[in-house]
């Protein structure tokens, strides 16, 4: 016969030794149904070698759940979607430990940290807190008989905390004192005495968070429960020392904690342990006490990562949709039609493992095909906004994925762009978007130009410039890509301007003939600077370079273009974006119209 005691632990996490992780689970839900080919999500006979996996432990037993509950689970949501059973992700371990003292517990984790629990996310040292007890405390929690009755001396110390000690003969709290004064003097006919409140309550100290210490809450992904086992007469050597009726016996003083032994000795006894825990024990025995401890760790769903979880969710072979873009609190998915009917259920698994960042799921339905450059997307979960607010480079960017482009993956790629720019340049964004290259650019260069089709992306524009508090040296324009380029060197700013950036990777190329005999009228005998020309486009070619390089020159009808090409990065299998850098030849921006030629 098994019983498991209902005594909770805490693992401590790896930052900060005074400080202690709750682990509590949720609150047990209803059980409910996985969708019709995830019913049987059971544990694979190939196991894993080492380590926490949903293939191995077994499950917890569940109290069977209320009939009504269950066939509302199981039903269909109104999407046509099952709900995620979060039960079905827990899992129970056998492990074994070292009760210790916990003044020896740090000293003995350096000397056996190879023959400790080494699980990713969970803590070997695990403390009682019913057994944790300050020797400061002893004087609070009181002593009858030479030992501390911990069970009672805790519940009496929470009862003089909250002010409920009236029974036990300990002072009440301030805040009850004030509140039983106030109604004596009320019920007596005295005074109201309005400022009693102000004048008793302490005052409230603001909460500093201090960096490097992890925030403890309420729930939690892992419990550790101690197995008390009944002694047999051939076992009492190997059993000695359990937990349980034992702790009275052992008359343990002081704090302990509980040292995890690394799973490959949840079975053995204490004969069987290696030699290096052995010697380590009987060279500590004569100072300190120690207990050999059968406990079950419980993992719950929140302990599993997205990929564990998905990977049991998804059938057998199918490739796990582990990437995602990031946009602010919005993570945007590009699934593959194999994985459409279960894209309800990715995206829940995306919020539970990815809160509070993410807030919403949204998967690309169609490719772009408008002149706006904006994405069919289709929201899968969570918030149903699509306004988000991007922090790049130091900026604010408020983007609305429903009206507006922005990719978080060119991040790095305008930060290199950014990093060739200068005071003295005058920057013409030619298809600025919501502004991640003109706003960031306004903050190194004297004067930006930004341009783009989409009305909703001028207005996003305008509203970054002033969120970012550089709308003095942006200068905005709502026109056609190729109009906007010859309207600003037909103007007097043309001397000014040094670079141009054309980050519009489908159709960037087609604009360039707009430079053809852009300064034509101008005298050339005067020395005139020629802007430096940053173009982005796709190729899908085997040498993706000198197709770009190739199509550069038939939209400039030139053939001496010194281009600077560079790849950007692979967009899908065999397709890659490019950038080339390149001064506007001299040929090209004073040339004759092509009917003169």
């Amino acid at each position: 016969m098994v019983a498991t005691t209902t005594t909770k632990l805490f693992l401590r996490p790896p930052h900060s030794l005074p400080l202690f992780f709750s682990l509590f689970p949720k609150p047990p839900s209803s059980l409910g149904k996985l969708p019709l080919s995830f019913s049987s999500l059971s544990i694979a006979a190939a196991a894993v070698p080492y380590g926490p996996s949903l293939r191995k432990g077994t499950f917890p037993s569940f109290p069977e759940p209320d009939s009504r509950t269950f066939q509302n689970q199981s039903e269909r949501s109104d999407d046509g979607d099952y709900p995620l059973d979060e039960e079905r992700f827990t899992r129970v371990f056998d492990v074994a430990a070292l009760r210790v003292p916990s003044r020896d517990c740090f000293a003995l984790e350096s000397r056996l940290r190879g023959h400790l629990l080494n699980w990713p996310r969970v803590r070997n040292i695990v403390r009682i807190p019913g057994d944790d007890v300050d020797e400061e405390m002893a004087e609070l929690v009181g002593e009858r008989g030479g030992e501390f009755e911990i069970e009672d001396a805790t519940v009496s110390l929470s009862r003089r905390i909250y002010g409920k000690a009236e029974g036990d003969g300990g002072e009440l709290s301030p805040v009850l004192r004030r509140e039983e004064m106030a109604k004596n003097f009320d019920s007596r006919g005295f005074l109201n005495f309005r400022s009693l409140a102000r004048m008793t309550r302490p005052r409230r100290r603001r909460k500093r968070r201090e960096e490097g210490k992890r925030r403890i809450g309420r729930s939690g992904f892992a419990v550790v429960e101690v197995v008390e086992e009944d002694e047999d007469e051939d076992d009492e050597e190997d059993l000695k020392g359990l937990l349980g009726e034992e702790l009275k016996r052992r008359k343990w003083r002081g704090p302990t904690r509980l040292l995890l032994l690394d799973e490959r000795y949840s079975t053995k006894c204490v004969d069987e342990l290696p030699q290096a825990i052995k010697a380590v024990l009987k060279e500590n025995a004569t100072e300190s006490t120690f207990e050999v401890v059968r406990c079950k760790l419980t993992l719950f769903y929140d302990y599993w990562q997205m990929n564990e979880i998905l990977e049991a969710l998804l059938p057998e072979g199918m490739i796990v949709p582990s990437a995602f873009e990031t946009v602010g609190h919005i993570a945007h998915l590009n699934l593959r039609d194999e994985h459409v009917p279960y894209k309800k259920l990715i995206a829940k698994v995306i919020l539970d493992k990815n809160k509070p960042k993410i807030q919403t799921v949204v998967n690309k339905i169609d490719a772009i095909h408008n002149d706006y450059r904006t994405m069919q997307l289709e929201v899968l979960g969570g918030n149903q906004s699509l306004v988000t607010t991007v922090v790049e480079n130091g900026l604010r960017f408020h983007v609305d994925l429903a009206s507006v482009y922005w990719n978080s993956r060119l991040a790095t790629e305008r930060q290199r762009l950014l990093n060739g720019f200068t005071r003295k340049d005058v920057v013409c964004d030619v298809f600025s978007g919501v502004g991640p290259i003109a706003i960031s650019a306004a903050k190194i260069v004297k004067r930006v130009y930004a341009n783009d089709l989409n009305p909703h992306a001028i207005e996003y524009l305008e509203r970054n410039s002033v969120l970012n508090k550089l709308e003095r040296k942006i200068k905005v324009f709502n026109m056609d890509g190729r109009r906007f380029i010859i309207s600003m060197f037909s103007s007097e700013k043309a001397s000014s301007i040094t670079q141009v950036v054309m980050n519009l990777p489908n159709d960037a190329v087609e604009f360039l003939d707009a430079f053809w005999g852009i300064l034509r009228g101008r005298t050339q005998e005067k020395e005139f600077p020629l802007p430096m020309i940053h173009v982005y486009g796709f190729s899908k070619a085997r040498d993706p370079e000198f197709d770009f390089h190739e199509r550069i020159r038939i939209a400039l009808s030139e053939v001496a273009v010194d281009v600077e090409m560079r790849r950007v990065r692979l967009v899908a299998p065999g397709k890659w974006m490019l950038c080339a850098s390149f001064i506007l030849p001299k040929s090209v921006a004073f040339a004759k119209p092509m009917h003169d030629m």
